[in-house]
């Protein structure tokens, strides 16, 4: 290759790159479909499955599995469903089976065909979304750490891992002066029990995401995407509305491990329809994302 031909072909391969470094990268935003759990009802998982993709999103993380279907498809009628949609659904929430509120498949029932269904639809992540009331005793989190452990185990077989979800109460609870959120982290494997870290319930309860990141670097690879009004009732808001710094939040993903993030919004003052449209909107217009 004479210098010329190498200079030219040196060119535009920097050209290229810089081209590639230049060009916005597409989001690939999330949804949890709670969100929307009263327009499922109301209009089914197809119709509301093709007004999100519509919207721009690219994910959707599923809820309410029940007796092996989600939103009463099997997995792999859901699956179509997203595939024609042009959707995924990397993530889906479920429970321990634990509670006398809500028994049923979970963590501790039937375990093993949880995590084949969610393989079938695609999922790469189970995540265990909630504690009922009856199961945050002291001897319920003792219980619960080698359930995870174990579970995650099953999951981990399957190529896929289990992760858990917070609220609030993970953080004001005490167990023998220890946060139930610090003592999950502590006493579960890191390799086999991942955390999804839903910011808005992290921030109501006076804790620092960024702090957990820092201490757990690479435990965290779900969030919650959802912003915090600024009033005396600290309601949630539709993201970029709200108070939460979500560009701070964000230049912490790579340490935190993030892999996918979901819009949620448990509560709409208007249509949820909109308000997810609000969402997303502000996303693709903010530079972290």
């Amino acid at each position: 290759m004479n210098r010329r031909t190498f200079l030219q072909t040196t060119g535009i391969g920097s050209l290229t790159a810089l081209a590639a470094q230049a060009a916005p990268q597409a989001k690939s935003i999330g949804l949890q479909l709670y969100t929307l759990r009263d327009d499922i009802g109301k209009q089914g998982i197809e119709k509301i499955l093709a007004q999100v993709a519509q919207l721009g999103y690219k994910k959707v993380e599923s809820f309410g599995y029940n007796g092996g279907k989600f939103f009463g498809k099997t997995p792999t009628e859901f699956r179509k469903l997203l595939i024609d949609n042009g959707l995924t659904a990397p993530s889906g929430h479920y429970l321990t089976g634990r509670s006398k509120a809500a028994k049923g498949d979970g963590l501790t029932n039937n375990w093993q065909r949880i995590v084949d269904d969610a393989a079938a639809t695609g999922q790469e992540y189970v995540v265990i979304a909630y504690l009922m009331d009856d199961e945050r005793k002291p001897d319920d989190y003792s219980q619960l750490y080698d359930q995870l452990n174990k579970g995650g185990e099953i999951t981990r077989k399957a190529g896929l891992t289990l992760a858990y979800h917070n609220h609030d109460f993970e953080f004001t609870q005490k167990i023998a002066n220890e946060k139930p959120y610090d003592l999950i982290l502590k006493n579960t494997d890191p390799k086999l029990v991942k955390m999804e870290m839903d910011l808005y319930w992290i921030t109501r309860a006076g804790e620092s995401a960024a702090d957990y990141f820092k201490r757990y670097p690479g435990r965290f690879p779900l969030w919650h995407v959802k912003d915090i009004a600024n009033t005396p009732q600290h309601e949630f808001a539709e993201v970029g509305t709200g108070t939460m710094d979500f560009a701070a939040l964000f230049k912490d993903a790579k340490k935190a491990g993030l892999k996918h993030y979901f819009v949620e919004q448990d509560v709409c003052k208007r249509p949820p329809l909109e308000s997810i449209k609000i969402s997303i909107d502000n996303i693709k217009a903010a530079k972290w994302g």
